[in-house]
């Protein structure tokens, strides 16, 4: 796949005021991806509130309530591309209250942004969504060291910064992070180099982001397949068709391949590899097709194909780790709903393992959980789950938790 078409979804973190919004309003405006009428309108709220230079963070403050009183909630999204990719970015707010929108926009992140003033270095927000950007496996981390500009684009700062985090990573277990020094108010080392960081020898933030491999963040050897929707047309042309529809999660499949229908067990050969476009001899992650058995299985929504080789667990008991998102914090003696694929069942929480502090990754026993907590749990559905480790497979590893009464996801989990 060349990178032309490959959409690569990122989303910025860091402390409040270190410059995410300045950092995204840069990327758009250096790569040429917002109107004429979006920059006229902000330069206008800059001349307003007397500011010299047109502030770009107001491109991704959407809200107009928001940008009165200068503060950046939820999780903005903004779409752009450059001759060689297209993009999406999640901006997510800095404050500790807003973990569960962090870990939203991060579940489906190929890559990480962190952004570190370069006057205050380290701080516990950005060990915190450090924390959090390992916790949901997103595989490429960026280190932005911004507003170089402030400290006199001290190298020496820089290295001091770099060490301090790539020692914090490690203990995570994070050892693919790529740094770079910037200002995103100058415009230095984002998309074009500048002048002021000449002893800085790697690529710019935008080269980086154009360039890194994300084709080998899914996981390509284990075929996994959730079944859909079970394709039944009953017309005269189609008399006999029953299609298994649905999107490959991860791995590649072929006509004529055996395949395992979990949690059944049953095998059977692919017939074929039906799409809108026509038939297909094989099709790879993350395409949505229609596949047809040489034999009849009784299959419904919720089974998985899988092949022999690469099995996954199929159980009723699992542990994870979960973040609660909702406003009522968790009845340990009440039912749920855990949706896991493309399979809902009911589901009781056994155990509370321990609730982990954000900040300091100090480990607490619990009795509740609340809004933003962050927790290793112990679950058991009524059916069986066809599931992997999330750090090996994030789709087939990762589910939400259901309220059965208000039918509001109140979780997201990562099964370990």
């Amino acid at each position: 796949m060349s990178n032309a078409t490959q959409l690569l979804r990122f989303i910025t973190a860091g402390s409040v005021d270190d410059g995410k919004s300045t950092l995204i309003g840069r990327l758009l405006h250096d790569s040429k991806s917002i109107f004429e009428d979006q920059f006229s309108a902000i330069s206008r709220t800059s001349e307003k509130r007397g500011m010299a230079a047109v502030d770009l963070s107001l491109l991704t403050d959407g809200l107009q309530a928001e940008r009165e009183q200068g503060i950046t909630i939820d999780v903005a999204y903004r779409y752009f591309a450059t001759p060689k990719r297209k993009f999406i970015i999640g901006d997510t707010p800095g404050h500790e209250q807003y973990t569960r929108n962090m870990v939203t926009a991060a579940s489906t992140a190929n890559l990480v942004v962190i952004l570190v003033d370069a006057r205050k270095g380290v701080l516990a927000q950005t060990r915190r969504h450090t924390y959090l950007a390992s916790l949901v496996g997103i595989p490429h981390i960026v280190l932005a060291v911004n507003k170089m500009d402030m400290v006199d684009y001290s190298e020496a700062r820089y290295n001091e910064i770099c060490v301090e985090y790539l020692k914090f990573a490690a203990q995570l277990g994070l050892h693919n992070v790529t740094s770079v020094p910037l200002s995103a108010l100058v415009g230095d080392m984002l998309v074009d180099r500048g002048d002021n960081l000449n002893w800085y020898q790697g690529t710019t933030l935008m080269d980086l982001l154009e360039s890194i491999e994300i084709d080998h963040d899914v996981n390509t050897t284990d075929f996994r397949y959730p079944v859909q929707w079970v394709c039944r047309p009953q017309t005269d042309e189609y008399h006999d068709f029953r299609g298994f529809m649905g999107r490959i999660e991860a791995g590649e499949v072929s006509v004529g391949d055996e395949i395992t229908v979990l949690p059944g067990g049953r095998s059977s050969r692919v017939k074929e590899i039906v799409t809108y476009d026509g038939n297909l001899q094989t099709a790879y992650a993350p395409q949505s097709i229609t596949i047809t058995l040489t034999d009849e299985i009784d299959i419904s929504r919720g089974d998985m194909f899988v092949k022999a080789d690469y099995l996954p667990t199929v159980a009723k008991e699992f542990e994870a780790m979960l973040c609660w998102l909702s406003e009522t914090p968790l009845d340990k003696n009440r039912r749920y709903l855990v949706k896991h694929t493309t399979r809902t069942a009911k589901c009781l929480f056994s155990r509370l393992d321990y609730r982990v502090d954000v900040n300091t990754l100090d480990q607490h026993e619990t009795t509740a959980l609340n809004m933003n907590d962050i927790a290793r749990v112990a679950m058991k559905v009524q059916q069986p789950l066809v599931f992997d480790h999330y750090q090996r497979n994030r789709a087939s590893g990762g589910f939400i938790v259901i309220d059965e009464a208000t039918n509001n996801t109140v979780a997201a989990g990562m099964i370990i």
